[in-house]
């Protein structure tokens, strides 16, 4: 009798190894492939030992893998009795896919589940001192997707401009548009804005201005990775760590990927 497989599709989080969740490093140990994306540091892969690596990124319109052969290959692979795991960045239901990839494998009559992650959302404002929501500033959030600027004015159309604080993934090339967009729909060109590139990495850096300066494409970021765009009051408050916290910070990520779990 076949053993029957399993998928896990897993949160990475925002970059750092150290912010994996002990669930995700559990999956990752046990797993017999493990089917990554380009935003996840290869670094992470080292607790999958026993495991097969395939590389399935999309990066710019550039997919190494379409997202039904991903599908198939899980569902392949579970049903040869293999435990698979789906390993993406950020969180998987934060436009990661990650629900069409539940679907597809229930769907196949395939057993999964899901291991949350830390979405970059909130995760990459905060460790550039930016609280998504702060008492008398700001009292929610919004998360949208800047891959597609027409998608984009969609959403934020619907929104009261200066209202809420706005979170934009995957819109670091198109930022001037994004931005002159929400200026067309009412928000104020002073709207403070900032933009967090390689958030959790050694690399992380932040640029701190106005949504004018965003649409005039003053942004002094040369942003080659992933980065979080964030619109709002909160922008301005840059409640960001001093030189012992960073200290203390790198220290612990060079701790923890020493450590067992």
């Amino acid at each position: 009798m076949a053993v029957a497989g399993h998928v896990s599709i897993v949160g990475a989080g925002p970059g750092d190894p150290s912010l994996l969740t002990r669930r995700a490093v559990a999956r990752l140990r046990t797993a017999d492939l493990v089917l990554y994306d380009a935003l996840v540091d290869v670094v992470v892969l080292r607790f999958a030992r026993r495991a097969q690596k395939f590389y399935v990124g999309k990066r710019a319109g550039r997919h190494a893998v379409s997202q039904d052969a991903i599908h198939t290959l899980m569902i392949r692979a579970a049903r040869k009795g293999k435990r698979v795991v789906r390993l993406k960045g950020g969180d998987p239901f934060v436009f990661g896919r990650g629900g069409e990839e539940a679907l597809a494998l229930r769907a196949a009559g395939v057993s999964f589940d899901i291991v949350p992650g830390v979405t970059n959302a909130v995760a990459a404002p905060g460790l550039a001192g930016i609280p998504v929501t702060h008492r008398g500033t700001s009292s929610g959030v919004v998360i949208v997707s800047g891959h597609d600027e027409a998608a984009f004015a969609s959403t934020v159309g619907r929104l009261a401009p200066n209202g809420l604080t706005l979170v934009i993934l995957m819109g670091i090339g198109r930022s001037a548009g994004l931005a002159g967009r929400l200026v067309d729909l009412g928000w104020s060109r002073a709207t403070p804005a900032a933009i967090v590139a390689d958030a959790s990495l050694p690399s992380q850096r932040t640029w701190y201005g106005t949504l004018g300066d965003l649409a005039s494409s003053r942004a002094d970021l040369d942003v080659a990775q992933a980065g979080t765009i964030v619109v709002g009051a909160v922008a301005a408050l840059q409640c960001r760590v001093g030189r012992e916290g960073q200290e203390a910070n790198t220290a612990a990520r060079a701790g923890n990927m020493g450590r067992t779990f």
